[in-house]
């Protein structure tokens, strides 16, 4: 595993392409907050105000030059701040909202800041420049940010802008790490060869990657197919071992990540703290109750309120199209299970015919490819009537579960509302999502819905009773209305 001499510089080196894509976001970003910063000033003061004669106008010409100036200062610490604040950093940019909390973390500070000097100065600052310049800025370079990362997205989808990893470690770990990292190219690592210490396979299971079983053949594996990145997938290897081989890589070219055995921990709940020389990981125990709680419950009352207002004039034509075309309830009600077990009638516009739960038995009989072995789902469903097709199409039929939300039975975003046939069949560790409500969307609900398979349906639930935040939600929110209009998986 040893090197030639190795570079005595510690710093890293960006890649090509971060550096590429780096200078793009600075030029964007630059782009973003001299409209931002200019337009609050034209909207406060106007453009003619810029034209005002200096002897006639001096006070007027004075203010506008002031302005000018701070417009200029504000643009250039604004840029300052997001480069201090690692905004554009490799490991940041393309990650989502880590990346967006930074944007809005490093601008807030900024406006804070320039708020503590206008007082500590007395200096007479316009608030309504300040109004326009912050949420206007920040808006924008969100946005700006969620485009560049759609096109990164896309990019890393085809194998570029992404770093080239081998892994490291027992079997098991090796083809765990490498199943989740090939199921989300997005994130920007692209396995391209691993070593199992010991094992004699030539490729990976169901993959073309290929497999050393020579611990020290890892810096040659990395050469030969010029990767940049270790990840030592398991605790099994002697701490030892792992310190040689960091020794061997090259500095700032070459980099070594260690993936925890625990998986699917939300980035909030992770802090790393070194003891004593050892990198221990801090994982935080998920709670459910007090503010959190009171927190989640608010903003479902509130959002739920405001939704059954905006929807109610559409609620009452679907629920007219539904009496009209055909026999039976316009409200459909089935008992679901619920936070911590509880059972209560949830409410969905009928999209069936009236003895659909009877036609259930000898269509559950029949083979299909859709749902999985635990939820029934059937793509042409001969039980779905005209008008219920469309409305489960766009995902209509479930308006009226805005009622069991801001009654308390649910939440707008969580677990999906099982059946209590469902329940029966759950493993013991699938219980724990009753440990929050279920929800109407929820992540299910973006990543698939009916084309996922049962282990992916749980992992999912469970990834999100374990990480909840109220930023989670609204991302969520945010994608089930991409989700819906897409109706990928709405059958």
């Amino acid at each position: 595993m040893q090197r030639g001499p190795a570079s005595t510089s510690s710093v890293r080196q960006k890649k090509p392409w971060e550096a590429r894509y780096a200078r793009r976001l600075w030029v964007t970003d630059l782009l973003i907050i001299l409209w931002a910063a200019g337009g609050a000033q034209i909207a406060r003061f106007g453009l003619e105000d810029s034209l005002v004669e200096v002897d006639t106008e001096r006070a007027a010409a004075a203010l506008e030059l002031n302005y000018t100036a701070l417009s200029i200062l504000l643009v250039g610490a604004w840029m300052v701040t997001l480069s201090l604040f690692g905004t554009r950093e490799a490991r940041v940019v393309g990650t989502g909202w880590t990346e967006y909390a930074r944007i809005f973390d490093a601008s807030l500070r900024l406006f804070g800041v320039l708020a503590i000097f206008a007082f500590l100065l007395k200096v007479d600052i316009a608030r309504s420049y300040v109004l326009i310049a912050f949420p206007v800025g920040v808006i924008a370079l969100l946005l700006g940010r969620w485009m560049w990362r759609q096109w990164l997205m896309a990019q890393r989808l085809r194998g570029r802008y992404s770093a080239t990893v081998v892994l490291v470690g027992s079997i098991d770990t090796v083809i765990a790490i490498n199943r989740e990292l090939e199921r989300l190219p997005s994130a920007g690592y692209r396995v391209v060869a691993a070593c199992v210490p010991g094992s004699n396979l030539l490729f990976l299971p169901a993959s073309s990657v290929p497999v050393s079983g020579d611990f020290d053949d890892v810096t040659a594996l990395m050469d030969r197919n010029a990767a940049d990145t270790v990840i030592v997938t398991s605790s099994d290897l002697a701490p030892q071992r792992i310190r040689e081989l960091s020794w061997a890589l090259d500095p700032g070219r070459q980099h070594l990540v260690v993936a925890p055995s625990i998986t699917d921990v939300g980035g909030p709940r992770i802090h790393v703290r070194p003891v004593a020389g050892l990198p221990l990981v801090h994982v935080e125990t998920p709670r459910y109750e007090g503010l959190k709680r009171f927190t989640k419950r608010a903003f479902d009352v509130v959002a739920s309120f405001l939704l059954i207002v905006i929807a109610s004039v559409p609620m009452l034509v679907i629920a007219a199209a539904i009496r009209l075309s055909s026999a039976g309830d316009v409200i459909f009600r089935q008992e679901r299970v619920g936070y911590r077990g509880s059972k209560f009638m949830m409410l969905k516009f009928r999209s069936m015919v009236v003895d659909a739960e009877e036609l259930l038995q000898n269509l559950a009989a029949e083979p299909r490819s859709e749902g999985n072995s635990v939820m029934f789902k059937l793509r042409n469903d001969p039980r779905i009537t005209p008008i219920g097709a469309f409305l489960r199409r766009f995902s209509l039929d479930e308006l009226p579960q805005l009622f069991n939300v801001f009654l308390g039975s649910m939440s707008l975003v969580g677990p999906r509302p099982p059946l209590e046939s469902e329940v029966a069949v759950y493993e013991h560790h699938v219980h724990r999502r009753f440990l929050v409500k279920p929800g109407i969307t929820g992540l299910w609900q973006v990543s698939g819905r009916s084309n996922l398979s049962w282990e992916d349906t749980v992992r999912l639930d469970l990834y999100y009773v374990e990480n909840w935040s109220l930023a989670g939600d609204v991302m969520i929110l945010w994608r089930t209305l991409k989700a819906v209009v897409g109706r990928d998986g709405a059958y």
